[in-house]
């Protein structure tokens, strides 16, 4: 079964994107900010992160720039999802290792469709 981490610090985002990604037949973890998530993916390596921008104790940004000098491999697919939506964020996000980007608030097709973009649906 595929996994995700799904990276917020929002327990309402996190649980709408579980009940959607269970749906698409993904086994789901959670983690509240980008250096729980870190712990998480040195321990269990998911297959996808779905990921948050603004968080406390280290920001999506943060996280993914972590992620990219652990040597960690394989590296898990990362799709940032956020309200930031300015082309300079998006940007940023891909140059610093993002894989796709989806804005909040998202749904079923959305969500999918970014999956299928990564090779995960």
């Amino acid at each position: 079964m595929k996994t995700c981490l799904v990276v917020d610090d929002s327990k309402v985002i996190r649980k709408v994107a579980r009940h959607i990604l269970e749906t698409l037949e993904f086994n789901v973890a959670e983690a509240g900010d980008g250096r729980e998530a870190l712990a998480y993916c040195q321990d269990t390596p998911p297959d996808v992160v779905l990921l948050d921008w603004n968080m406390p104790v280290m920001s999506g940004m943060e996280f993914l720039r972590a992620l990219g000098t652990s040597g960690m491999s394989p590296r898990p697919k990362i799709v940032f999802c956020t309200t930031e939506n300015g082309v300079g964020h998006i940007r940023a996000a891909i140059e610093a290792g993002a894989d796709e980007y989806v804005m909040k608030p998202f749904d079923r097709e959305t969500l999918e469709s970014k999956l299928q973009i990564v090779g995960l649906a």
